[in-house]
């Protein structure tokens, strides 16, 4: 057994301090960012990386921990993820808006903050903006003088969130436009921002003058407006799409942030050195998320940040080849529907209770920030299905964060209290610290931060351990801490715990603890058929919908449950037939949920169509090798048919089916190894031969390298056929060769 030392011995001999100290441990001083000499040494690095710390604005940032975004506009009425900036803006047709009811169901869902799409890609802006006519003011809504930003500004105040907005650096009215200003090889001139425009004075007296051509001029003006007329703005967020280049367009992102930093004192910015984009848009996380991040550059210095998308960034190892080392914190983001904008309410799913509430966890309790997307509906409205989810995760964290089952417990001082601020230091040979209550407690769930405001990040791996049966029993093990770790594990109960130290960058500051039990709900299901036809229904682990993340929710801590499944569509109940087997499924829609005593998990449903053992390649334009044709039809997503670049020609595979079957329509499930083949425009043909063929219909899926999941297309009659040919006319992101990692023709 190890020797335990009391903490305030540890305390005595480090004189850790409960305030805030100008200098930490050793007096080295803390820093947002921090210079690699060429002649520090890997250890004075890891020293050096051990004191970056958040700047206030970012700390605050962190403290939102779940916060929400807003994609609204033209789309929203056109169904489309990226509109093309050729809309008419009286497509934007809205007739009631309820930026309350947004509010009020984000602030229920636990939420601090709102980033608001105030213009997308495709330009359109949703303020009355002084510099454009494409927008709201030239919309039906409220006879163009509605104001959809300052609604959701009044609806923020009146329900405690913060707001941020997200200006789209790209714009593709300005590059579509025949006078528009992107690209329009203007020159760097001196401008006066803001621009003044006759009969639209601002209260906002303040102007700035900046050498740049016409866009930029154009969005600083546009950022001037959000900044001064819509409240306090915390967050600018900033994306680096680019769906049309033009005339070698640059945005002068120095620029910008001067003026931000001006305006918005209290605002951090997304997409540059405050907040990072995760590097995926399916609420994804990395095991071991590091805060601290080695550049080559000055991050203040720089106009253009790459994205950073590597599973390790912050290991020692990285921190070797760094020339500095900043803060710079992670935002996991994802839409709580399939898409970015709302599509309809049918057949746009939406995550489920169980999904969020796992991301909530892994982001929140992994050092990083969870952003959710929720789409207005072209009522003006979230959805109730959004709405349900939302209540229902915030109803979980409450559930769940609230009742603090250390509040009474023996221990660390500083790390037992509710103060933030506050905190003990641990050395290496005094690393672990021991909580008691008097009475055991069950828990499945523990939280642990780190003093990053004043003493960085520094745990690189730590261990709980519960005293069980008179010993000490390791029940969790992660990598860092930073804001905030949350452990899960199945339920304990004990009255004592350890939280041990195993590896550090320098003396952990630990600043709070807690002990939490999460009531367990059955997990969410996977409905999968092979090319038999036989359906196994298991927990969900691989296909989360749109953006899976391939994350196991149910994590091994569900306990035991029933499936209860039916195979017409139908709402399984408690009365369903209970799933013990694979069983033959020739047609149709399986619907399945778990069940726990009398709690019913999420429902799943998948619908099949033609079984594929009789399946046969009739032909095929080209094949990769170890990527045949075969795979496209083989009831495997993770294989795939890639063909050959052909230059431009058509990408093709002809299937015979095996017999002549009345088709409904087809889906396609793009490969998502890579971005390479997806195909984005086509031909569906017909033959009753196997030879001539004839066209049946074409086929558009959008926006497939960020949204890589399964497309359907419906038929607009029944078709009746044996053969059957898909031809790629245009693959994504200009792509040279066609892939398909599952085809599926659908049965009336």
């Amino acid at each position: 057994m190890r020797k335990i030392v009391p903490y305030f011995l540890t305390l005595a001999l480090l004189g850790a301090c409960a305030q805030k100290p100008k200098f930490n441990a050793l007096t080295m001083p803390v820093a947002n960012t921090i210079a690699v000499k060429d002649t520090d040494t890997k250890d004075s690095i890891v020293l050096k990386a051990a004191h970056v710390v958040p700047t206030a604005n970012q700390y605050e940032a962190l403290k939102n921990e779940f916060i929400a975004f807003i994609h609204f506009g033209p789309n929203t009425f056109t169904r489309m993820e990226w509109g093309n900036g050729t809309e008419d803006p009286k497509i934007f047709d809205l007739q009631n808006l309820d930026t309350d009811q947004w509010c009020k169901a984000m602030r229920d869902a636990g939420m601090k903050k709102v980033v608001f799409t105030a213009k997308h890609h495709d330009g359109f802006v949703l303020w009355q903006s002084r510099y454009t006519q494409h927008g709201i003011m030239s919309s039906p809504f409220m006879d163009g003088k509605g104001d959809v930003l300052k609604e959701l500004s009044k609806s923020c105040e009146k329900y405690g969130l913060k707001l941020g907005v997200y200006l789209s650096p790209a714009d593709l009215y300005q590059i579509e436009n025949e006078e528009g200003l992107y690209g329009n090889l203007s020159e760097y001139t001196e401008r006066t921002i803001p621009r003044a425009v006759a009969g639209r004075p601002f209260e906002n007296k303040t102007t700035f003058t900046f050498k740049v051509d016409d866009y930029n001029e154009y969005f600083l003006n546009q950022l001037f407006e959000l900044l001064t007329e819509y409240g306090p703005i915390h967050e600018v967020w900033f994306d680096g799409a680019h769906p049309k280049r033009k005339g070698g367009q640059t945005y002068n992102y120095l620029a910008w942030k001067e003026l931000i930093r001006a305006l918005a004192p209290e605002t951090v910015i997304f997409g540059k050195e405050d907040i990072r984009w995760c590097g995926n848009e399916a609420g994804e996380t990395r095991d071991t998320e590091w805060n601290v991040i080695p550049y080559q550059e000055d991050p203040a210095k720089l106009n253009r940040f790459a994205d950073i998308t590597a599973e390790d960034i912050g290991s020692r190892e990285k921190l070797y080849d760094a020339k500095f080392l900043h803060y710079q914190q992670a935002e996991i983001n994802t839409s709580i529907r399939e898409g970015w904008f709302y599509r309809d309410d049918t057949d746009q799913k939406v995550r489920s209770t169980d999904d969020v509430f796992d991301m909530y966890e892994r982001s929140v309790g992994g050092n990083t920030t969870f952003l959710l997307n929720i789409p207005p509906n072209r009522e003006g409205k979230f959805s109730p299905e959004d709405v349900r989810v939302l209540e229902e995760v915030g109803q979980r964290i409450k559930e769940t964060y609230t009742d603090n089952l250390l509040a009474a417990a023996q221990g660390p001082k500083n790390v037992l209290d509710t103060d933030s601020d506050s905190h003990e230091v641990f050395d290496k040979q005094n690393s672990e610290m021991i909580v008691s209550t008097e009475t055991p407690i069950t828990l499945n769930r523990f939280v642990i931060q780190e003093a990053i405001a004043t003493h960085g990040e520094r745990v690189e791996k730590h261990a709980l351990d519960a005293w069980i049966n008179n010993e000490w029993q390791e029940i969790a093990v992660a990598s860092n801490i930073g804001y905030k770790r949350i452990l899960r594990f199945p339920e304990v109960t004990t009255n004592k715990l350890r939280i041990r130290f195993i590896q550090s960058r320098w003396y952990p500051a630990i600043s709070n603890i807690g002990a939490f039990y999460y009531n367990t709900r059955p997990p969410q299901l996977a409905i999968v058929r092979d090319v038999n036809g036989m359906v196994t229904i298991a927990p969900k682990k691989e296909d989360f919908g749109w953006k899976p993340h391939g994350r196991d929710i149910s994590g091994g801590l569900n306990g035991d449950y029933t499936i209860r499944y039916t195979t017409d569509g139908s709402e399984p109940t408690g009365d369903s037939p209970i799933y013990e087997e694979n069983f033959l499924l020739a047609k149709g829609e399986v619907k399945a949920v778990a069940q726990i005593h009398d709690q019913f998990g999420a429902v799943a449903g998948t619908e099949f169509g033609v079984i594929k053992k009789d399946w046969k390649l009739l032909q095929q334009s080209s094949a990769e090798q170890g990527k045949e044709a075969a795979a496209a039809f083989d009831a495997n997503n993770n294989t795939f048919w890639q063909s050959t670049p052909n230059n431009g020609g058509v990408h093709y595979l002809s299937i015979d089916l095996g017999k002549e079957y009345a088709l409904k329509g087809f889906a396609y499930t793009p490969q998502k190894k890579h971005s390479e083949g997806m195909i984005e425009r086509g031909i569906l043909k017909a033959s009753a031969d196997g030879t001539s063929w004839k066209t049946l219909e074409s086929f558009a899926f959008g926006n497939l390298i960020n949204d890589p999941t399964t497309r359907k297309h419906t038929f607009k009659s029944i078709v009746n056929t044996r053969y059957i040919r898909i031809e790629s006319k245009e693959i994504a992101g200009g792509g040279k060769t066609a892939a398909i990692a599952e085809l599926d023709f659908l049965m009336e």
